[in-house]
């Protein structure tokens, strides 16, 4: 039972996760997403395994960044149990700094992606001229970054391969990929998830931009899966000089991977067709890297602790089977 990473350099403490490949007992099944490795233990349990993985424009970037693995899994569980009250999720527990451990669920064919501010992907399709996205109507004359007068959610479902395509709720019930009570219901969670967000994003002096929920059902019960407000599927703008900015049209200060995309942008790659995927330097993996740990340290008001990557394969390993042991 093993998994395997690769270096940024020599260091051990700059070792990056990319790759694992573990055999659990019990295991039924394995995934290998963008980010993320899943492991099916029977057919109920999921292990979750957070590597250090970076994607961008629905590709896989080649170099890991350090500590994002952490990061992420983290941010997620801290999240998962301060909106418990609001939604149950599919959490057990978290054994190890990169590992959840949770209840599998059937996965709802569509993403919930709420919106407070016109920016990334809704602000480049307004630019080109678009007023209507995912049949949600955009007011006239709004600039980047500025604020919606109520948050909009803008689903998205899947492709076969590439991006993620938008989606109007009209839609996902017309093709039935929701019930329109279960879509109803996970709208309704959607709004109170980022209400929550909003108001402890605002207790660190930061400002939840966007984000996206998913969702799946156990039995007849709706869960939230997967992660939440994490610099993966969230982006933060801080609040102080928000409005000057805005104001001055100057780009925000945010902690999202958003300058990741920008970066690629800058280098002549957003994911399509015939485009290289600029290269990496150490230098920059390690501004991500601390990009990241800003985020954890911003968003939880804790100081992140930089577990070592030393023995990484072993230490998940033990924590995973600890847990299974006690869980199973």
């Amino acid at each position: 039972m093993q998994g395997n990473w690769d270096y940024k350099n020599a260091n051990s403490m700059n070792q990056a996760l990319t790759h694992t490949h573990f055999h659990f007992p019990g295991q039924t099944g394995t995934y290998v997403g963008k980010v993320r490795d899943v492991y099916t233990i029977g057919h109920e349990i999921l292990v979750m395994v957070v590597t250090d993985r970076i994607s961008a424009f629905d590709v896989v970037l080649p170099k890991g960044i350090p500590y994002k693995g952490q990061v992420l899994n983290q941010i997620a569980v801290k999240f998962l149990d301060a909106t418990a009250d609001i939604v149950p999720n599919w959490k057990i527990s978290s054994p190890d700094p990169m590992v959840t451990i949770g209840r599998k669920a059937e996965p709802l064919r569509v993403e919930m992606v709420i919106r407070g501010y016109l920016t990334g992907h809704a602000w480049r399709e307004y630019k080109s001229g678009k007023r209507m996205i995912c049949g949600v109507k955009l007011p006239e004359g709004m600039v980047e970054n500025q604020k919606f007068p109520q948050p909009i959610i803008t689903p998205t479902i899947k492709a076969a391969e590439g991006h993620d395509l938008d989606i109007s709720r009209d839609e996902i019930i017309a093709q039935r990929l929701v019930s329109e009570k279960d879509y109803h219901k996970i709208e309704e969670y959607t709004y109170e998830l980022f209400r929550r967000g909003t108001e402890i994003a605002a207790q660190h002096g930061l400002i939840m931009v966007d984000t996206k929920y998913e969702f799946g059902k156990i039995g007849d019960q709706i869960v939230l899966i997967d992660e939440i407000h994490t610099p993966d599927s969230s982006r933060y703008f801080y609040a102080e000089g928000y409005e000057e900015r805005l104001a001055k049209g100057e780009p925000q200060r945010q902690l999202s991977k958003e300058f990741v995309r920008q970066w690629l942008i800058e280098h002549n790659f957003q994911g399509k067709e015939g485009q290289q995927v600029p290269e990496m330097s150490d230098e920059f993996v390690s501004q991500i890297s601390e990009r990241y740990i800003e985020l954890y340290e911003k968003i939880t008001g804790e100081k992140f602790q930089r577990h070592s990557a030393d023995n990484l394969s072993n230490r998940i390993e033990q924590n995973v089977l600890k847990s299974l042991k006690e869980i199973l």
